[in-house]
């Protein structure tokens, strides 16, 4: 997720997953323990974080810096990491153009550096992989959705997930070497030999939306405020429920 996150929209389902409101407000200290590179943009920041309680896949926390002089800057981000991984926690964040945060960890973190966090926060977003999951995302917006696919793997969940996750080229997608086959890439910018450019389109959501799993769809959306309401609208076209679309968006 960027630096900023925009409440949820009109597309809320009723009744949110409840969230230990104890642990999400005790402030933790967390030690860095290893930087991987994603895309030329994006780098992976695995946390340890021996007191964690532990999230549900879509959740977020709230991360604080302080500076030598008192300088405090707090910013919240999705959690990249399946909630089995005990004790540790990982962040994927996007280089922000004058970004304090996120220029900090880009260009001065170092593994065994010291920062705080405190959460899980928000229920809304999670999913506890109880029902069949439809996934769509754009550029750092797949950050809490790969958090539900990693889920679904560790667990060897056998309820369908599928991913349509949209990409300036493949050198831009996160987690390229991750990804799996339920996961559709879509790319605005270049593509592959062989595969179309251009935006994610009804063509990518109705064949899902066609042959739905028993139950229909949860939909979790991610992205930016033009993605959200791009996808949001393809997934009602193809007959998706509104009350069963959950949007997380940002900038």
């Amino acid at each position: 997720m960027t630096e900023t996150t925009t409440p949820v929209t009109r597309f809320a389902v009723p009744g949110r997953i409840a969230v230990s409101g104890e642990a999400a407000t005790v402030w933790q200290t967390a030690t860095l323990t290893e930087i991987r590179r994603e895309t030329p943009h994006a780098a992976t920041f695995r946390l340890a974080v021996p007191a964690w309680a532990g999230h549900l896949p879509g959740q977020h926390l709230m991360l604080r810096l302080t500076a030598a002089d008192g300088y405090v800057a707090q910013r919240h981000y999705s959690i990249a990491s399946a909630p089995d991984d005990s004790g540790h926690i990982e962040l994927t964040l996007d280089r922000v153009p004058g970004g304090e945060v996120s220029g900090w960890f880009h260009t001065v973190a170092r593994p065994g550096d010291t920062i705080e966090v405190r959460g899980p926060l928000s229920g809304f977003f999670a999913w506890p992989g109880d029902r069949p999951a439809l996934l769509l995302g754009a550029g750092s917006g797949v950050v809490p959705l790969m958090s539900m696919v990693r889920h679904h793997r560790v667990r060897g969940l056998g309820l369908p997930l599928r991913m349509l996750v949209s990409a300036r080229s493949p050198e831009e997608l996160i987690y390229a070497a991750e990804l799996g086959a339920e996961t559709t890439p879509v790319f605005t910018r270049s593509a592959p030999p062989g595969v179309a450019v251009g935006r994610m389109t009804a063509a990518h959501v109705a064949p899902l939306l066609a042959e739905q799993p028993a139950g229909g769809w949860e939909a979790y959306v991610c992205g930016s405020n033009g993605f959200a309401e791009h996808a949001s609208r393809l997934l009602v076209a193809a007959g998706q429920p509104v009350e069963r679309i959950r949007i997380e968006r940002f900038g």
